[in-house]
């Protein structure tokens, strides 16, 4: 519902092909109100099923994709249709062994549902988004470990403009498993009160050859006018 970051900086080899369909599911019954305690907000569920596609056009250069279905309720409303669509380059300006710094540009369509998570469904249009990326890798007696950080900007048209600085901490104890800590945090241009979130998510991704399957949990840990929503993330990964 915040737009949680899927592609790292690292581009994909030409012709190669990355496909993650995935199920998340959000609850929440509070809020956090504009000093940052908790309050109550009354049931409201959220659930999307989405696919997300990034491809190498080049060494350097990747398309990247998504969309999906959403649905949801809370005591006001039921909502249910076409989540956001979104179309982008991530283009690699910095590509070394254990280095890569990225720039992508984007646009997205809102859909029927949340499409800013202190949004009422189906408020937004179009996002233009442009985002900063690295990512740095080592090897080290334990395992395999890499961290990306990203840095975002969004012109958005009905809802506020945003920033956005979203994180992961990758470790592979071993060839086929790796696990993900991941933090989204943000902060939107809306007045007279900011709307704010900090959201933690854990993961565990098991590899079968081209195919990987991701279970995970996610958290709104802080936040302002933002509900404290948590919930269960499905993923399965193909590389082509």
């Amino acid at each position: 519902m915040c737009g949680e970051a899927t592609a790292g900086a690292w581009p994909m080899a030409r012709g190669q092909t990355q496909v993650i369909a995935k199920v998340e599911r959000q609850s929440a019954d509070q809020l956090f109100d504009a000093a940052g305690a908790l309050g109550d907000l009354g049931r409201r569920e959220d659930e999307t099923a989405s696919i997300f596609v990034e491809h190498g056009l080049t060494d350097r250069l990747t398309l990247q994709a998504k969309a999906g279905l959403t649905r949801g309720r809370d005591p006001f409303v039921r909502y249910e249709g076409r989540g956001p669509v979104e179309l982008g380059l991530r283009y690699a300006l910095l590509k070394r062994p254990r280095t890569v710094a990225a720039i992508y540009l984007g646009a997205t369509e809102a859909g029927a549902g949340r499409n800013a998570g202190y949004a009422a469904p189906g408020q937004g249009e179009v996002d233009i988004e442009a985002r900063l990326l690295l990512g740095r890798s080592a090897v080290t007696r334990r395992g395999e470990i890499f961290s990306d950080l990203q840095l975002a900007r969004l012109r958005r048209s009905g809802l506020a403009d945003e920033t956005r600085m979203d994180a992961t901490l990758g470790f592979r104890p071993a060839r086929n498993w790796l696990v993900m800590a991941q933090t989204y945090a943000g902060e939107a241009d809306s007045k007279p009160r900011k709307a704010r979130w900090l959201k933690a998510e854990l993961s565990i991704v098991r590899g079968f050859g081209p195919w990987s399957v991701q279970a995970g949990w996610r958290e709104t840990v802080a936040g302002r006018e933002i509900a404290k929503d948590r919930g269960m993330v499905l993923g399965v990964w193909r590389t082509f």
